[in-house]
């Protein structure tokens, strides 16, 4: 085979017609690369296989202005191969132990294919659409499971949000709570219950602002009330012991009406910050409590819809008992 390119291509160099030619035009363009892309000075090339004569008919055959031109391009470590498959000689360009278009390939990062507008809304649209149709469903069971499988998702959300406002509890400075004997306890609860000063823990529940008024009080009197409103049953503890860590102080009674009645103590110094680094702002208390009353509500839709499928998946299930005991009495009658 090589023989006949090599006779071919010196008959087409002396100008014979025929094979020399026609093997001429049988070599495609893709092997003119490697006579267009000449070697940078120092730069090593290997070949597979490169007969002088088939270099000499194609250094003549190009121009020198193309060559220059195409100098700079292709200038790196590559390597070329000569193929003689399907009756056809060409030269293939490996880089760096690859062939080219494997390595095109390999480079080839998949992006981020961003939507359009139109695609966005057609979307939305479709979802909506699919979603009214488990809405107006005829089945009593599609419409409770889709109502559950979107109640489900809304409380992974809330979750999630809700682990935003987690506060890590910071060591604070150790100190030794004082002992109060029987008759000073009794004195300071009589004293707490006459005098007027108190601080509200409202909706927000315990956050840096409460702690500040608390020392605020302390400044002029060694009792404060803490009314807790609203208050759920057994949460009035979960605040007496919070506040007692944050303000360091001794919680004296706790009241039927959710009061608590703190004494900042004989040694009482009032600190430089009076609102803990380890609280959470005014503003963030109060969106944690809303995501924690949605939290609540979910919760309970979920049981309810749980409850509902399950007394209709039972009544379902009666009803085909029924049918199948009147079918057999048919049968039995017959």
């Amino acid at each position: 085979m090589i023989i006949t390119i090599m006779l071919g291509i010196v008959a087409s160099i002396r100008g014979g017609v025929g094979i020399g030619r026609r093997l001429g035009f049988a070599i495609r363009k893709e092997s003119l690369t490697w006579y267009r892309n000449q070697p940078v000075q120092n730069q090593s090339y290997s070949f597979s296989y490169t007969p002088s004569v088939v270099c000499c008919y194609f250094l003549r055959a190009q121009r020198r202005s193309v060559v220059l031109g195409n100098f700079a391009r292709h200038a790196s470590t590559t390597s070329f191969e000569l193929r003689t498959d399907n009756d056809f000689v060409r030269f293939s360009i490996t880089k760096d132990g690859y062939p080219a278009k494997e390595k095109k390939s390999k480079n080839k990062v998949p992006k981020n294919v961003k939507m359009s507008k139109k695609a966005k809304l057609n979307e939305l649209r479709l979802y909506r659409l699919k979603a009214k149709k488990k809405m107006n469903s005829p089945n009593p069971e599609v419409r409770i499971r889709y109502k559950l499988e979107k109640a489900k998702r809304k409380e992974a959300w809330l979750i999630e949000k809700l682990r935003k406002f987690e506060v890590s509890k910071t060591p604070g400075e150790a100190y030794d709570p004082e002992i109060l004997t029987e008759e000073e306890k009794h004195y300071l609860k009589r004293t707490g219950e006459k005098k007027k000063n108190y601080v509200p823990v409202g909706r927000r529940g315990v956050f840096g602002g409460v702690v500040l008024n608390m020392h605020l009080h302390w400044k002029k009197h060694e009792t404060v009330k803490v009314t807790c409103k609203p208050c759920k049953p057994g949460q009035i503890h979960e605040y007496a012991e919070e506040l007692a860590r944050l303000s360091k102080g001794i919680v004296i009674d706790l009241k039927p009406d959710n009061t608590i009645i703190f004494y900042r103590g004989k040694n009482y110094v009032q600190p430089k910050i009076m609102s803990p680094p380890d609280t959470l702002s005014k503003d963030k208390a109060l969106e944690k409590y809303r995501y924690e009353q949605s939290l609540e509500h979910t919760s309970q839709f979920i049981e309810k819809l749980e409850k509902e499928l399950e007394n209709y998946q039972e009544h379902v299930a009666r009803f085909k008992k029924r049918k199948e005991a009147a079918v057999d009495s048919t049968i039995a009658d017959v």
